[in-house]
């Protein structure tokens, strides 16, 4: 309705310029203007060099809802005087009274004032306006181009955000210089629409980043919203909504709007909302009528355990500090303007006298009248009134005017009108010839236009005696600073709204946030702030997961999955760990993962290098028997030559199989698959050797067959191994010179460990080794088993069957156990098979011939091994 009313009085406006426009065209332009009709309103002036213009609540509310044109218009009746109304008025005439007699401000110029009640009515407010704009006076002569000083250079006011829109609206086109103290609404920001418009006033864009600092402080992230049916508390809630979730991760459990009627079922339908609401906390944007509807609801239905934050509008209404309604809304935290010291005001108020006043200050004789009772008119003692004489005292009346201890509002107008004022002094100390305007030109007060005070008033800086720091950005508000406050509930009853903190913002740090919460109070039995939040905060080591169909705020917790964590609290999605790091068990922080290879300390390595060490040691004891034996029979029939070297092979693929065990390193992984392959094909050579050796003998024993034994001496023998061995060699050779076997760290087998090992590099070459060495043994078992069964006493091709078929047997089963093992084990299945294929041709080999020397000694001789030693009866 509001916004409807607005448009109207536009287009009226509008018609009435249209007709003036079209009747100074079809007629020759009188020497004077003539104000053709005349709004009668309530004010008080005060003549000046320059005159200011001012527009106040005296009175809230008017029984004419509507305004009209007439010849002799009737003074409208306003009732309900508000005194803070008209201290905020006495407020602009003291300090316009304090300028004059400044002599380092406006020397030379004195300051006058016009000052409007706007009786809280929007067509009021909006007539006073146009008043001080087009000037009261009913004809003033023009100057050359129809211009001249206009009525006021600027004004202070209006206090209501809708009416300063509806005065902006038209005003602005005009560039006349608007300075609000108390319109908060956020769209007045917008220099498009409201070009002229200024505020001493933090815009309600500020006052919702400073409520949430505040909820923010105290980790409120689920709230009610509550605001009033007008342009202020719907902006507000436009720009709480995006705003809460944008700065501190908020959502809204609700958003109601008050009616301004008393609607005692939409009240109770808004707190039925309140009570089922989860949400602690309850967000009021609107003013003292609707608190006052809404906590008559709270009451009936006993809803407690809130914690009611206010705004600017009602922090400070003493009218709800009620024992009716204290027991809900004490502890309340609140947004209020920002106090500030105004010296010599009380004594300047209580100068006032209406006596003193002229007729058209009516305002301080309503005052007069509304503070003692009585009326200056006679008719009034007929009635049985008291009539006021004026010489009433002041000092002794219990007014609301004299209490200066929380200056908010008054404090705003005090820096809207120095504003000004500082705003012309600085346009009057203007130098011709370096001044801004066209031809460096400067504005005089004689040929004043409004857009030229403007462009002072927009660069205007100054420090109040309070010490706060006065100037417009660039969309007309001043740098914004509330006080939070409390409201304390004392045992006696009594109410205390106190300071606990502040909040503001600064050009070098942005927002700031100061609060004592040592001195706030919290209507709660546990004394503390309470919890409003729709699902508890996410610790570390878990993650936010959205649940479907609910507000942002409304989540699960879910812990992260192995090898990530999150180690902030709410966090939105788990981080992985880096490649050589897993995560805790409680996935709050990654921790470096355990490495693991064949280790000589852990009880698998320590069993397999013993049992190494015992097959190096029973080498060496052997070795050292056929030493001290090597001239029996034993020993000498069985080509002592290639035994002693298959005991050094074997001795050496004992040791090799250390190479597996103990923290891969690049020689280690090098080395260890050349020795394994060379020792062994060293070993297999000899046997392989051996057995062609045992072939050739049994057949030399047959007529002709003497001839084969020339390619088997010692030379022949020995040429054999090294050619074999050093086939193996090459191939080691070529495969590390081609693609070296290198340590690798292994993270596909465990997760939360890598495991150290040897990549072999060339998958070929490790296979070309291990074939190589199975050609060989598959050769000596093939001639082996052929000469199993020669007569000889003492076959060794018997032996070297049965060691190779262990020989054989063991690396079958290497290959899919070493294929299917997993890190450290396939080193330990490989180690095994080295020790059991190693133990196998030792004791298959060795075993026998050392039975027969050590334990059979008798047996140990030339005849006995030929078979042909008789055995006594």
């Amino acid at each position: 309705m509001g916004s409807f009313l607005v448009r109207y009085l536009l287009m009226c406006f509008c018609l009435i310029m249209i007709l003036l426009s079209s009747f100074l065209e079809s007629s020759t332009p009188p020497p004077s203007c003539k104000l053709q009709k005349k709004f009668n309103l309530n004010g008080m002036h005060r003549p000046g060099d320059v005159i200011l213009g001012g527009l106040f609540e005296v009175h809230y509310s008017s029984v004419f809802p509507e305004r009209t044109f007439t010849s002799e218009p009737d003074q409208p009746s306003c009732q309900g005087f508000d005194t803070p109304g008209f201290r905020h008025a006495m407020t602009m005439a003291f300090a316009i009274d304090e300028i004059n007699k400044n002599s380092k401000l406006l020397p030379n110029v004195t300051l006058g004032y016009s000052l409007y009640d706007n009786c809280a009515t929007l067509d009021i407010g909006f007539s006073a306006a146009l008043s001080l704009a087009s000037g009261q006076e009913e004809q003033f002569r023009l100057l050359e181009n129809c211009s001249g000083t206009p009525s006021v250079v600027g004004i202070v006011g209006d206090p209501f955000s809708t009416f300063s829109i509806a005065a902006s609206s038209v005003l602005g086109l005009f560039k006349l210089p608007i300075v609000s103290y108390f319109a908060t609404c956020s769209c007045l920001s917008d220099r498009q629409r409201f070009p002229s418009f200024f505020r001493t006033i933090p815009s309600d864009a500020f006052q919702v980043r400073a409520m949430i600092q505040i909820l923010k402080h105290f980790g409120w992230t689920w709230v009610g919203l509550l605001v009033s049916d007008d342009d202020y508390g719907l902006h507000v809630s436009r720009t709480f909504k995006s705003d809460f979730l944008q700065l501190s991760g908020g959502c809204l459990a609700y958003s109601e709007i008050l009616p301004w009627e008393d609607h005692p079922n939409e009240y109770k339908k808004i707190v039925d909302l309140m009570a089922r609401s989860t949400a602690r906390v309850v967000i009021v944007f609107a003013h003292q009528i609707h608190l006052i509807h809404l906590m008559t609801e709270v009451v009936k239905q006993n809803v407690t355990g809130l914690q009611w934050i206010a705004s600017e509008a009602w922090t400070l209404v003493g009218g709800l500090h009620t024992p009716e309604f204290m027991p809900f809304l004490g502890g309340t935290l609140g947004i209020a303007i920002r106090r500030g010291e105004i010296p010599g005001f009380r004594d300047y108020l209580l100068k006032i006298n209406p006596e003193e006043q002229n007729s058209e200050n009516n305002m301080v004789k309503q005052f007069w009248e509304d503070t003692f009772h009585c009326r200056f008119s006679a008719d009034w003692l007929e009635d049985g009134g008291t009539v006021c004489t004026g010489e009433e005292e002041l000092r002794n009346a219990e007014t609301e005017l004299l209490d200066v201890t929380e200056l908010r509002p008054e404090y705003n107008i005090y820096k809207a009108v120095y504003a000004l004022a500082h705003a012309l002094d600085d346009m009057l100390h203007c130098v011709p010839g370096r001044g801004p305007f066209i031809g460096h030109s400067c504005a005089t007060l004689q040929k004043l236009e409004p857009w030229q005070l403007m462009y002072y008033l927009e660069k205007v800086n100054f420090t109040t005696p309070f010490g706060d720091q006065v100037f417009f950005d660039e969309n007309g508000d001043a740098l914004p600073i509330y006080d939070i406050m409390n409201w304390l509930w004392l045992p006696d009853g009594s109410t205390k709204v106190q300071n606990v903190g502040e909040v503001k913002r600064s050009v070098f740090k942005g927002e700031e946030l100061k609060l004592d919460e040592n001195k706030i109070f919290w209507n709660f039995k546990s004394k503390e702030p309470p919890t409003s939040v729709c699902s508890k905060s996410c610790p570390p080591g878990t993650h936010i997961a959205r649940k479907r169909g609910k507000p942002v705020c409304c989540f699960d917790c879910i812990p992260c999955s192995e090898g990530k964590i999150s180690n902030n609290t709410d966090s939105l999605e788990c981080t992985s760990c880096p490649e050589d790091f897993w995560s805790s068990p409680q996935r709050d922080h990654c921790v470096l993962k355990r490495t693991e290879f064949l280790s000589y300390h852990e009880p698998l390595g320590i069993c397999l290098t013993t049992t190494s060490l015992l097959g190096t040691f029973i080498c060496t004891v052997v070795l050292g028997i056929f030493t001290y034996h090597r001239s029996t029979p034993m020993v000498r029939a069985n080509n002592s030559e290639l035994s002693f070297l298959l005991l050094v092979s074997l001795k050496l693929c004992f040791l090799c199989s250390l190479l597996f065990i103990g923290r891969p390193r690049l020689w280690t992984c090098q080395l260890r698959h050349a020795a394994f392959g060379i020792s062994f094909v060293l070993c297999v050579s000899c046997i392989l050797v051996k057995t062609m050796v045992v072939v050739a003998v049994f057949k030399a024993s047959k007529p002709g067959g003497g001839t084969n034994l020339k390619w088997f001496g010692a030379i022949q023998q020995r040429g054999a191994v090294l050619v074999l061995t050093s086939i193996q060699a090459a191939i080691c050779t070529a495969w590390l010179v081609s693609s070296s076997p290198t340590p690798h760290k292994n993270t596909q087998y465990h997760n939360d460990k890598i495991v150290y090992e040897c990549a072999v590099g060339s998958t070929i070459g490790f296979a070309v080794l291990l074939g190589y060495i199975g050609v060989l043994a598959i050769l000596s078992f093939l001639l082996a088993f052929l000469a199993r069964n020669l007569p000889d006493n003492f076959n060794e091709a018997k032996f070297i069957t049965f060691s190779m078929l262990i020989f054989c047997a063991v690396w079958v089963a290497f290959v899919p156990a070493y294929v299917n093992s997993p890190g450290k084990y396939a080193d330990a299945v490989e180690v095994f098979a080295i020790l059991a294929s190693s133990f196998g041709l030792l004791v298959a080999l060795f075993g026998p011939k050392c039975y027969i020397i050590l334990l059979k000694p008798e047996r140990n001789t030339k005849n006995a091994i030929m078979g042909r030693e008789t055995t006594k009866p």
